[in-house]
């Protein structure tokens, strides 16, 4: 559930467009530290904007340029401004907080445009959250929406970019309300340009990103994000099924275990904060690694680093009983899994849904799209299954990103 892609062209064009358009462009504006981002107040809403702080820009060409990775992309049609967004929202016990995120304008353009929001994969680092990494693969795709005429915009989630904490992964409550305060921020700082957003938005994800979005499309259903409302779903290869589908496939090798094994590690620790998962961590993982597991996940830690800690097959990082917890799920945590599945079992997508799956892709299994879309169309929704061909797990994002940029670019 990985996002990352090597875009050496990409990098080169985003750190270029940033030095080439400072800050001072725009007059004095503020960028929080860490610290500062974190102040928090019971007294502001939701979705309120702290600061807002453009850091790059793209002309057309240098649009298609970056999106060379991504062959078939539609060309660029305007050029675009990202900023970096620190907004309200609030953590998994409904305590304030703040979040970063993304949001892409396309210069130029004034009155009602249409969102495009895209929801990212598995990063453990803060550093490679889009709306911070200017080598980042969303910044790329949040990018090239904008510059088919939509308002792109790309959250972090909680603990990341510029985020206070940890990051709670595979958190579908939090993943949802970081995203949909995210529009609520974008709104009112795009109504200071002089755009307003239209209700409808499109909804977009990569592999965790993927789940999220239906996370994000079922709040939209619901009325959970103000005005604003669902207008469509694409979602890329994302691990829908966690308890019958995802989590087998990680222990019967259908998943690469080096990949299994630091997806559980992130999740198992992510989740004992949200779930309780272990009393401490030696209940739960082998020695040495039960000494420093979650310090890997602090947010602080290269990809390097924490697949460099970490073994190669989770029955080497986990003890013989908790291995066998996570295969036979039991108790708070069996309650936990059953209630993150809902995403595809709970609510009726009134909108066309959109699901993409790589069969070589052994990092989120296809099957998870299988059986999340034989629940929605058993409820009566419009579900489409688009197979990629042979790829993998980026191979599916590469091949889908274009697909959705076209398919988007219609509501601009």
């Amino acid at each position: 559930m990985t996002n990352r892609l090597t875009k050496t062209v990409a990098a080169t064009l985003a750190t270029a467009a940033l030095l080439a358009f400072p800050a001072s462009a725009y007059g004095a504006v503020h960028q929080p530290t860490l610290s500062e981002s974190a102040v928090t107040s019971v007294h502001t809403p939701r979705g309120s904007l702290v600061s807002a702080v453009p850091i790059a820009h793209f002309t057309a060409a240098q649009l298609d340029a970056a999106a060379a990775d991504f062959p078939g992309t539609p060309a660029a049609v305007h050029a675009v401004t990202l900023y970096r967004l620190v907004y309200r929202t609030i953590d998994h016990d409904n305590r304030p907080i703040t979040a970063s995120g993304l949001v892409v304008l396309p210069d130029g353009r004034r009155g009602a445009l249409t969102v495009a929001e895209y929801l990212h994969g598995t990063t453990g680092t803060k550093a490679l959250a889009a709306s911070v990494n200017p080598e980042s693969d969303e910044r790329i795709m949040a990018a090239s929406l904008a510059g088919q005429g939509l308002v792109g915009v790309a959250p972090d989630y909680l603990g990341l970019g510029l985020g206070p904490g940890r990051h709670p992964y595979i958190d579908t409550k939090t993943e949802t309300t970081a995203s949909t305060d995210l529009l609520l921020a974008a709104r009112s700082f795009a109504a200071r340009r002089g755009v307003a957003l239209k209700r409808d938005v499109l909804v977009t994800g990569f592999s965790q990103g993927g789940r999220a979005t239906l996370g994000v499309g079922r709040a939209l259903s619901r009325g959970d994000a103000g005005s604003f409302r669902l207008g469509e779903i694409r979602a890329v290869a994302g691990p829908y099924d966690l308890l019958n589908t995802e989590l087998p496939a990680a222990f019967d090798g259908r998943v690469l275990p080096q990949s299994a094994t630091a997806y559980l590690a992130y999740f198992v620790t992510a989740w004992d904060r949200t779930v309780g998962m272990y009393d401490q961590p030696s209940d739960a993982f082998r020695a040495p690694y039960a000494a420093k597991i979650e310090g890997l996940f602090d947010g602080l830690h290269t990809p390097d680093e924490i697949f460099g800690s970490l073994p190669d097959t989770p029955d080497k990082l986990f003890t013989p009983a908790f291995l066998e917890k996570l295969k036979h799920p039991s108790g708070r945590y069996l309650r936990a899994l059953r209630a993150a599945d809902q995403i595809c079992h709970d609510w009726t997508p009134r909108v066309p849904v959109h699901l993409y799956t790589g069969t070589k892709d052994r990092d989120v299994v296809a099957a998870n799209a299988d059986v999340c879309a034989a629940s929605f169309r058993a409820r009566g929704a419009d579900v489409e299954l688009h197979s990629m061909g042979a790829v993998d797990h980026m191979g599916t994002a590469s091949a889908a990103y274009p697909e959705i940029v076209r398919a988007f670019s219609r509501w601009a």
